[in-house]
């Protein structure tokens, strides 16, 4: 363990003109609320780092360490498919990049660090609530095994904040292998910069992509590999049913990371068209908009690299994005439903499934989870007792059962491959509002409960993270400013 973590700062050095360099506004009175052992852990960092009855240090703005050059990058983006010029870092600061002893570099992002020429009309702060949400999604995709930018601290303060109310002022730490943007590609081409356009790619390629770096077609690979990540993202977010609320092309990560947790949300009730943001009076961010809103923000990519990528190329690449997303989705709902195999009726049997969900309004990850406790040769199934409409769910099973006797896999093989990919526990908002109302008191035990169990989704366990919200959990909206 290293009390002293090596930092360098490849965005300044390397990318003059796509940043302001500034150090963030320390709160008042600021404390360690909580922080993430295992990623401290993983970054070797000393425990001595993490001291809640002292300032708040470098968690809260308040220091630097070794190395660090704090700046706030600048880039643009299009919002709820509307071209909103620039942006940039309006409440977070990078103050360095961690270099790990294995050759890895990891950005550390101060969020809630307070104002910067890209605030626009924002306070350049965030909330308990809001750090305390990303915290725990982050950690919650993290285990589930989907690519995501992580969280190493949370820290409060004194400082009041108005949002639709007067709450106190709080920091979180993320981490990242990049926050490159789709956005930050946006700025510079819109600015008529292309050069700079393609210095970024040029600086994406070197830092992440070096397997390419050598290739004569480089950008083109680069892009094609882009575009598998977002569709397999997709699909990964399509399975687990979470999402997002804000798929604008600034919130979008070039490495193919869950970026920027605001108003998001896993599904209950099975709702195809669930919106989980309340600000999104037109549904373009709907849950089974997700994959097609994907592809959009790809195509506004393509935009930006058509300077210097020949088109058809470009187009021949958006072409991959839909058998990608296919084959992606495909693979993870055939493990969520046992099949080792593939037949072509396996598709119809999902869709039944999900339009039966859908009529019933059945709880995703439950119906998923109890499924996988379905033994081939018999009938019983406790998921049974979860729809009213008990002739329909007995005609599917019975196909479903039929469909399993098909391939040769015991029973006990195939449960437990099923239990490995069908979570017992996602991040429920009400969960994470318990989880909330007890930080803003200064009181992280139920954040440290919730976060035990996160990083455990596919235990098997019988307690309250497993159950369908209560009707106040119903009732929770969730806007941009969470």
């Amino acid at each position: 363990m290293s009390e002293n973590p090596q930092f360098v700062s490849t965005w300044r050095d390397e990318l003059p003109g796509f940043y302001t360099e500034l150090s963030p506004t320390p709160l008042k009175n600021s404390r360690l609320l909580w922080h993430n052992a295992p990623l401290a852990k993983t970054l070797q960092l000393d425990d001595s780092l993490f001291t809640p009855d002292q300032p708040a240090g470098v968690w809260g703005g308040e220091a630097l360490l070794p190395g660090m050059a704090p700046l706030a990058q600048v880039y643009s983006g299009h919002q709820f498919g509307v071209w909103a010029g620039q942006l940039g870092d309006g409440r977070g600061i990078l103050l360095g990049e961690q270099q790990l002893p294995d050759g890895r570099k990891l950005d550390w992002h101060l969020k809630g660090a307070g104002l910067t020429p890209y605030s626009r009309m924002g306070d350049g702060r965030a909330v308990v609530r809001s750090t305390v949400r990303e915290f725990l999604a982050s950690e919650a995709m993290h285990y589930l095994g989907i690519p995501t930018t992580r969280a190493l601290s949370i820290v409060t303060s004194d400082t009041p904040v108005r949002r639709e109310t007067i709450e106190r002022g709080a920091m979180l730490m993320r981490i990242a292998e990049s926050h490159v943007r789709f956005g930050h590609f946006e700025h510079f081409y819109y600015r008529r910069e292309p050069e700079k356009v393609q210095q970024l790619a040029d600086y994406v390629i070197h830092h992440h992509f070096s397997h390419l770096a050598q290739e004569q077609d480089r950008y083109i690979l680069w892009f094609n590999d882009v575009v598998d990540r977002t569709a397999s993202l997709m699909a990964h977010w399509q399975s687990v049913g979470f999402a997002h609320g804000v798929m604008n092309t600034d919130n979008m990560s070039i490495l193919g990371l869950t970026i920027d947790y605001g108003p998001y949300g896993f599904l209950d009730d099975y709702q195809p068209h669930f919106i989980c943001n309340h600000s999104d009076y037109q549904g373009r961010y709907a849950f089974d908009n997700q994959p097609g809103v994907g592809l959009w923000n790809l195509q506004r990519l393509a935009q930006t690299l058509s300077p210097f990528i020949d088109v058809d190329a470009l187009n021949s690449g958006l072409e991959r994005y839909q058998m990608a997303l296919i084959r992606a989705y495909g693979k993870q709902m055939r493990a969520k439903l046992g099949f080792h195999t593939e037949q072509m009726a396996d598709n119809d049997l999902l869709t039944e499934l999900f339009s039966l969900m859908a009529r019933e309004g059945s709880d995703y990850t439950r119906t998923f989870r109890m499924l996988s406790q379905t033994e081939q040769l018999s009938a019983a199934s406790p998921l049974r007792d979860e729809f009213i409409d008990r002739a329909a769910f007995d005609s599917w099973f019975g196909r479903y059962r039929e469909r399993l006797q098909q391939e040769d896999v015991a029973d006990e093989t195939r449960q437990q491959s099923m239990k490995a990919v069908n979570p017992a526990v996602v991040l429920r908002n009400w969960l994470a509002q318990r989880a909330i109302e007890g930080a803003e008191k200064d009181d992280p035990s139920e954040l440290a409960r919730l976060c035990e169990a996160l990083q455990n989704p596919f235990a098997d366990r019988d307690d309250d993270f497993t159950h369908r919200p209560p009707d106040w959990g119903k009732r929770l909206e969730v806007s941009c400013s969470s």
